[in-house]
């Protein structure tokens, strides 16, 4: 009989979904699946260990574009990533002086942090100068950056935030025949829609009142930080705030996009034809071509295929359920006639949501944040049972491979940061689950493979979460970076073992077959029968023609587990499992071996495993 590799991911303490097949998803199987690195770029080749509270850029230092060398970007493709995530890129607003080089100052009143907020971009045609070696050649330093980045195989995503801009939106920099954001609107109108803000006709932007006793840059004298900043009329706040004089806990620091929904809510521009969820981006293509659109979405069209010309591979859109889907179908529709292979990937976290923008929006990607990252987390902390996850897998079956997993992003807390694991090593079986578990891209956060744990108090931002918003230092990365050698030669033992982990694993996901293929929950059927089997414990399979795996995770950190792990006797038929016995080992580490027993329509393997360890065990049939 010919030989045929299986392959059995095991991995305590994670539960899986059903025992029948109609979870195998027939839908969109990928070639492979595909792994996302994301840099926030201005701290990652930054080796400046001050960290000084609301230290400028001068004494805690930051990163450039030229800081990711081909050395550095070819670890980071060993690591097993296919794209990087260049978080921070377009030119927002920042403290450090530029004029010397025609840009405006930025005001410390509607700045978050020293560094500025990635997210209230100021100009869409232009960099941030702080990433530059040489601030006046920006632009070129980011292009030989793409170039770099291509050369070694990686592919480039950027940020773009379609719902909202900084208050003091000016490009200098922008193409012949553009006009910036507001530059046409008729101001004395709250809304038209044309106009790309909303505004309160007869009333100054005022300031907000500082909450818990912050100051702009902790109180730093500065001329501009005066409690004062010029708007008028007062343009609507970022998140949807009305008021002249937002709350401090608003998005102060960007004003909202006018996308042609009016004050009502109702939408002034054509809508999708009913079921043409159905169709693909070049019917949607064709609506939108003899439409009038609002002026605000050419102008994002324009940007994005800036960009895309640019040699960018792909866009993360920034709170996209806060635009119109409609917006979304002209948008991407354009993006895909430019470039098909365009990766698109949306923050959208309300999952009744979901459909529309990937099916309508024609979007590529979403985070799968409010059900499997949260349940995750629970069960990483202690107190959430794995059983929980099993329906979620359930419940997105159908778009399953447009949901991308992750641990840790720019938003999120570290998983070694007191606030939420304590411990680097309890993201393990998390890791292992959250990659293997569907056809969907696996996101990685710079440092998450090294253990960071998020502990600066930066000045604006605060510690658990590296800060978006100040100069510091990375102080795990910056042990791997080493002086810029970026070989880990001051990183500890533990966190080479644990960069070690991430590499195997991420490595082994996107060359499996299997993980691009089929899959099963097997977590109910064994938390049935097998005893010492808990809520701690998760188990599903994946499998293709070639490659059979079961994934069995252990999220207990401190209990290990012994037990006959069963598969169902759909799946002895599926596999075409003859009875007898096969030898298993594991493929990660190279260091358990076990016997997978077939008799009588039934089939077991002996499973121990130590708290938080996690195997891929592999049999010749």
């Amino acid at each position: 009989m010919k030989k045929i590799a299986v392959i059995i991911i095991i991995v305590l303490g994670f539960i899986g979904c059903k025992t029948e097949l109609n979870q195998s998803m027939e839908l969109e199987k990928p070639e492979q699946k595909q792994v996302i690195y994301q840099v926030f770029t201005r701290l990652f080749g930054n080796t400046n260990t001050t960290n000084k509270q609301w230290g400028t850029i001068s004494e805690n230092g930051v990163g450039k574009f030229n800081d990711f060398t081909e050395k550095a970007l070819q670890e980071i493709k060993d690591l097993g990533v296919t794209y990087i995530w260049y978080t921070g890129v377009p030119h927002h607003g920042v403290i450090t002086d530029y004029t010397d080089y025609g840009i405006s100052n930025d005001d410390p009143d509607v700045i978050k942090g020293r560094a500025g907020s990635p997210y209230a971009v100021k100009d869409y045609y232009n960099v941030n100068p702080d990433l530059a070696v040489n601030p006046e050649n920006r632009l070129e330093e980011f292009r030989a950056l793409i170039e770099r980045t291509h050369a070694v195989g990686l592919k480039v995503i950027i940020d773009i935030v379609p719902n909202h801009v900084a208050r003091n939106y000016q490009s200098i920099t922008k193409p012949s025949g553009v006009e910036d954001f507001g530059a046409n609107d008729n101001k004395t109108l709250v809304y038209d829609v044309n106009n790309n803000f909303y505004y309160n006709p007869g009333e100054a932007f005022q300031v907000p009142d500082p909450l818990n006793g912050y100051k702009p840059l902790g109180g730093e004298s500065h001329p501009l930080a005066d409690g004062k900043f010029n708007e008028f009329p007062a343009k609507w706040t970022g998140n949807g705030s009305r008021l002249s004089k937002p709350n401090m806990n608003d998005w102060y620091e960007t004003v909202k996009i006018n996308y042609g929904v009016n004050l009502n809510g109702e939408k002034d521009f054509a809508e999708l034809p009913a079921g043409f969820d159905k169709e693909d981006y070049q019917k949607h293509f064709d609506f939108w071509s003899d439409k009038t659109v609002p002026n605000s979405w050419l102008k994002f069209r324009d940007i994005v295929l800036y960009w895309t010309e640019f040699g960018v591979d792909g866009f993360r859109y920034d709170m996209a359920e806060m635009v119109p889907v409609e917006f979304w179908s002209y948008l991407n529709s354009s993006l895909k006639m430019k470039n098909p292979e365009a990766f698109i990937l949306a923050e959208v976290y309300n999952p009744s949501l979901y459909r529309d923008y990937i099916k309508n929006g024609k979007m590529d990607y979403l985070y799968d944040k409010v059900q499997l990252y949260d349940t995750i987390k629970h069960v990483m902390q202690g107190h959430g049972s794995a059983d929980n996850i099993p329906p979620i897998q359930d419940d997105l079956s159908d778009i399953e491979h447009h949901m991308v997993h992750f641990l840790e992003n720019h938003d999120e807390q570290r998983i070694a940061s007191p606030e939420f694991a304590g411990n680097a090593e309890k993201g393990k079986p998390a890791m292992v689950v959250s990659a293997a578990i569907s056809t969907s891209p696996t996101l990685v956060y710079f440092g998450q493979e090294l253990g960071e744990p998020g502990a600066e108090d930066a000045g604006f931002g605060k510690p658990s979460r590296t800060s978006i918003f100040d100069y510091v230092g990375v102080p795990h990365l910056q042990r791997w970076v080493n002086d810029k050698k970026f070989d880990g030669g001051q990183s500890t033992s533990e966190e080479k073992a644990l960069r070690d982990f991430y590499k195997r694993l991420l490595n082994f996901t996107i060359s499996s077959s299997a993980l691009a293929a089929n899959y099963q929950d097997i977590h109910a059927f064994n938390r049935q029968q097998t005893g010492w089997y808990n809520d701690k414990v998760l188990s599903f399979v994946r499998w293709s023609a070639t490659e059979k795996l079961i994934i069995v995770a252990n999220f207990d950190a401190e209990n290990t587990y012994g037990f006959d792990l069963n598969l169902p006797q759909n799946l002895v038929h599926e596999w075409k499992l003859n009875e007898g016995e096969y030898q298993v080992e594991d493929q990660l580490f190279k260091s358990y071996t076990s016997t997978l027993k077939v008799y009588d329509n039934k089939a077991s393997v002996r499973v121990d495993l130590k708290p938080l360890e996690s195997f891929i065990l592999k049999i010749n049939q």
